[in-house]
């Protein structure tokens, strides 16, 4: 079990729920990062006493500073501010959990300080997946993923030999629109979007959650994770969320990860690993479980998976010029400024219109996630 922990992105869903996984769990908290949310990382900062605190925003971090000027807590900013919590050598492990190209570099640099990253951050490997699995391979550097389904993936190969696998089942609920048409679709609004039937998550991966774009990031995140090509993972909609994924061996047999939809589990896993300690969270209860059934997933009224797929396929920068347009019309759709609807229309014209060339370097990758956000902003 990790000892102490640097947080990327602290005041998200995924921060909050890590900070209070690593308070059951007493590990210390010895760095946290956010962007603009002050007040909630001043509560933070006062009750976890880290070391070192960076907010990402300038004007905020400033504002910060000034917060917390009766404490010893040393304040950083920008990028500069999460490369440093990320390699903090007080640290054991970083929590990747901002949101994101913005988490590219302080991942790659905990990396390269051979830190054990459990990792939040779906930009990270979706676009820059082949940099980093390289990366920490030379290092040796420990990535445990913390995404529900990719901690199941994770723990269905514990133990297992190379050459066992022999397909990944990647399961998701079908989000809360499931059944529906495209054209029912088309009056969505960010309220109905953001209430997800299982899960308690951010708008932004909610959304990304009904469109079903949050389950294409998944399959090209898997791809990377674990060194498989994209016809060895086979999307399976599982609505009651219980079966968090599964892995079919060579032999036939599917070994399956089950538990309460509740992110604390992987969060907890991702710190414990390769132990497992007592949560806090509720245990599954088989006598209320009515039934457990799976769908194939819907390409044609839900696009945005199918978008996915095939960048994945695609390779190179395709995958990241869809996951930045995607962020950019989600945001757009947030703020009542783009249809439901639009959102795959802005992702799918982004990759064909920025273009797709080879992921050679971060450069090329950062310039491309950049392409793709003005192309939105410019014609959405």
């Amino acid at each position: 079990m990790v000892r102490s922990i640097s947080i990327l992105g602290c005041t998200g869903s995924i921060g909050r729920q890590t900070a209070a996984v690593a308070q059951h769990l007493g590990i210390r908290v010895a760095a946290l990062t956010a962007n603009r949310k002050i007040d909630l990382l001043e509560q933070q900062a006062r009750l976890f006493h880290p070391s070192f605190v960076a907010v990402y925003d300038e004007s905020a971090a400033k504002a910060f500073k000034i917060a917390v000027a009766d404490t010893d807590i040393r304040v950083g900013s920008g990028m500069e501010g999460l490369i440093e919590a990320a390699t903090l050598a007080e640290s054991d492990c970083v929590v990747t959990a901002v949101s994101g190209a913005v988490g590219l570099k302080p991942t790659l640099a905990a990396i390269d300080a051979k830190k054990r990253i459990a990792l939040a951050n779906k930009e990270t490997l979706v676009c820059a997946g082949e940099i980093v699995m390289a990366r920490s391979k030379e290092t040796g550097a420990e990535i445990v993923p913390v995404d529900s389904e990719h901690s199941a993936i994770f723990q269905c190969l514990m133990g297992r030999g190379e050459g066992e696998l022999h397909k990944i089942l990647l399961t998701g609920s079908g989000g809360p629109f499931r059944g529906r048409r495209r054209e029912e679709l088309e009056s969505i609004t960010p309220e109905e979007a953001v209430r997800h039937p299982n899960w308690s998550m951010g708008a932004k991966i909610s959304v990304d959650s009904s469109t079903l774009m949050n389950k294409g990031l998944e399959f090209v995140e898997a791809m990377h994770l674990f060194g498989v090509r994209p016809e060895d993972i086979q999307v399976v909609i599982h609505p009651q969320s219980v079966i968090h994924s599964m892995v079919e061996l060579v032999d036939g047999t599917v070994i399956a990860q089950l538990g309460v939809p509740d992110m604390g589990l992987p969060i907890q896993l991702a710190l414990t690993y390769p132990e497992r300690k007592a949560s806090m969270f509720e245990h599954l209860d088989f006598w209320k479980l009515r039934d457990l059934s799976f769908e194939e997933p819907d390409l044609e009224n839900f696009p945005c998976l199918r978008l996915a797929m095939d960048c994945a396929k695609r390779g190179g920068t395709a995958p990241c010029v869809m996951s930045a347009a995607n962020e950019v019309a989600v945001h757009k759709f947030l703020r009542h400024e783009l249809g439901y609807n639009r959102i795959y229309d802005a992702a799918a014209e982004a990759v064909e219109q920025v273009g797709v060339v080879p992921a050679a370097d971060l450069d090329t990758i950062l310039a491309a996630d950049q392409a793709a956000r003005v192309f939105v902003k410019e014609h959405f």
